[in-house]
């Protein structure tokens, strides 16, 4: 049996404190030509959970959560409890397969088994199939959820052989290794607060400078909407090379636009201090792509959604963004998660429990942005089209925004409470014209001479 780590442990403690939402985290794949047979699916996909041990593991807590909970063998593992199949209704198009993709998102994973599924999904027009593979949070993050994804897929040409499973995992520490850890506690948590100090600044004084009032953060229902918006590399990576940013901060400015743009059109005033965005940071190393676990940080920062003109607001994006990760916040949030990995679990489980209750009003939205697979994907010889991914939305924010990368297009996925956000389409509306505004931008600044 292995522990699980702190932010996986939360994940489950954040779903637990509230039974509207679900914390499963999905990809969408198109795939062309027709489904595959039942039994010829099936095949497949226990080859694949065979070699990946955590695929056939479940979640056991101990009673009052006294200890950490462990990873251990589900005992009546069946693969068909993670194999379901569907058929959209007429007329099949991406609109009924976004209305799919909402109810999908509010489905919880079953806690007596592994917690992941994938859903065949039959009647896409064009000639096409879906698959929706979920897992929960606890489970992966968004890099090791795109490994997990690969995994399921074909082989690359030339076959390079049978597959390597991931490498093993280290078990749990055992008695000894907790008593020496609970002696140096008292030594290690000053070691630990003093390097942390001067970083948590920015972190703490995120949390606690709450951002104007909006309707963009606010008590959230059951039911989800769910769109999409797409982009090319390409042309992304253009803007970048122009107008000297990255293709994150060109993310982040396309998203405030389109933030700016939903609250003009709700008939609010956009302001330097309305959304607070929480933007995932990823802390895993090139060798451990393919555990499944959580290792992020994340940034906490004001979009300018005060600054009219485009370019504008992407250069000030760009400078807060180099000034949140020149300061160590990400480092500083994962010594935290740290540190809670050598506290006893009962009382962080219970101080994460009371938290998850109160009404946060620190962050306003969230927008990962995960870079995915760069070769051409398959699986059982049929091409993966598209690749589009859906996150969960929960502790009173309202939208949620996933940003994946396959072969030359970028695809927001975009969830959105079903009550408070009728207008989510206007966010995927906003997006696409941002990227046109900033393209523009870029291909109009003057070009000056090499030597």
């Amino acid at each position: 049996m292995t522990e699980l780590q702190p932010l996986d442990a939360g994940f489950i403690e954040l779903e637990d404190a509230d039974r509207r939402v679900s914390l499963g985290i999905a990809a969408v794949a198109i795939l062309a030509g027709q489904p595959p047979a039942r039994a010829e699916f099936a095949a497949m996909l226990a080859e694949r959970v065979a070699a990946n041990q955590r695929l056939r593991q479940r979640i056991r807590r101990a009673p009052l959560d006294l200890t950490v909970p462990v990873w251990e063998e589900d005992p009546n593992f069946d693969l068909a409890h993670h194999i379901r199949w569907a058929a959209l209704p007429e007329p099949g198009d991406e609109t009924v397969l976004r209305e799919f993709v909402a109810g999908e998102l509010v489905e919880r994973l079953d806690r007596d088994h592994p917690m992941w599924e994938c859903v065949v999904v039959e009647r896409l027009t064009g000639a096409r199939w879906a698959l929706m593979v979920k897992a929960h949070h606890s489970l992966v993050d968004g890099v090791s959820g795109v490994s997990l994804f690969e995994e399921l897929c074909d082989a690359p040409e030339p076959g390079p052989g049978p597959r390597t499973p991931p490498p093993a995992e280290a078990g749990g520490p055992d008695w000894f290794d907790r008593v020496v850890n609970g002696l140096r506690l008292p030594l290690d948590a000053p070691r630990y607060a003093v390097g942390m100090m001067r970083s948590l600044i920015p972190v703490v004084a995120a949390f606690v400078s709450v951002p104007a009032a909006s309707s963009l953060n606010g008590p959230i229902g059951r039911q989800r909407r769910y769109t999409i918006a797409r982009a090319s590399l390409a042309e992304i990576r253009e803007i970048g090379r122009g107008l000297d940013a990255t293709v994150n901060d060109v993310v982040l400015a396309a998203v405030t636009s389109a933030y700016r743009g939903v609250l003009l059109g709700r008939g609010e005033e956009p302001t330097g201090k309305t959304v607070r965005i929480l933007v995932p940071v990823s802390m895993r190393a090139a060798d451990a792509k393919s555990l499944l676990d959580n290792r992020v940080s994340a940034v906490l920062s004001l979009l300018p959604l005060h600054l009219e003109d485009p370019v504008e607001r992407l250069i000030t994006i760009h400078q807060r963004m180099a000034r949140h990760k020149s300061s160590g916040a990400a480092q500083a949030e994962k010594s935290l998660l740290d540190l809670a990995g050598r506290l006893p679990f009962a009382p962080v489980a219970w101080g994460m429990r009371l938290w998850s209750h109160l009404p946060q009003r620190g962050v306003t939205a969230v927008a990962t942005n995960i870079p995915g697979p760069r070769r051409t994907l398959s699986m059982l010889g049929r091409e993966v089209l598209e690749l589009i991914p859906a996150i969960p939305i929960a502790m009173r924010l309202r939208t949620g925004i996933a940003i994946l990368s396959y072969g030359d297009q970028l695809t927001f996925g975009i969830t959105g409470d079903y009550d408070s956000t009728p207008d989510l389409e206007k966010i995927a509306d906003g997006i696409h014209t941002a990227i046109a505004d900033l393209l523009a931008a870029a291909r109009a600044r003057p070009r000056h001479p090499v030597g």
